[in-house]
């Protein structure tokens, strides 16, 4: 019976381990979305990364972006399309699908600087 017991708490310990790898990983990889879509459809006008001046200085630093607006916020707009000029500068409206705005979000949360 003990031996039954030790045998069961291991394979937990290593399901919960192998569990939370994946999650990691799979967070790891939702990050790196969220990057890339940041880059090519924003990276023109705002500093996407978590230093740097943005191209457009009247295009907000993502970093920065949680001062402004709670991120959640967000979700809607970028399903429906953003529409935002900055002082001259139109931004194109975009629409993302729900993993990108799911992508998207998890990685302006992972930047942000109060």
């Amino acid at each position: 019976m003990r031996r039954f017991e030790i045998s069961a708490l291991a394979l937990c310990a290593v399901f919960g381990l192998s569990t939370a790898v994946f999650a990691a990983a799979g967070n790891a990889a939702m990050l790196r979305r969220g990057l890339a879509i940041a880059q090519e459809n924003c990276g023109k006008c705002h500093a996407v990364g978590r230093a740097g001046e943005s191209p457009n200085p009247k295009s907000p630093p993502f970093r920065h972006l949680a001062r402004k607006y709670p991120l959640h916020n967000l979700e809607e707009a970028l399903g429906e399309g953003i529409v935002v000029g900055h002082e001259g500068m139109e931004m194109p409206q975009f629409r993302f699908s729900a993993a990108q705005i799911e992508a998207l979000l998890a990685y302006l949360g992972s930047i942000q600087r109060r």
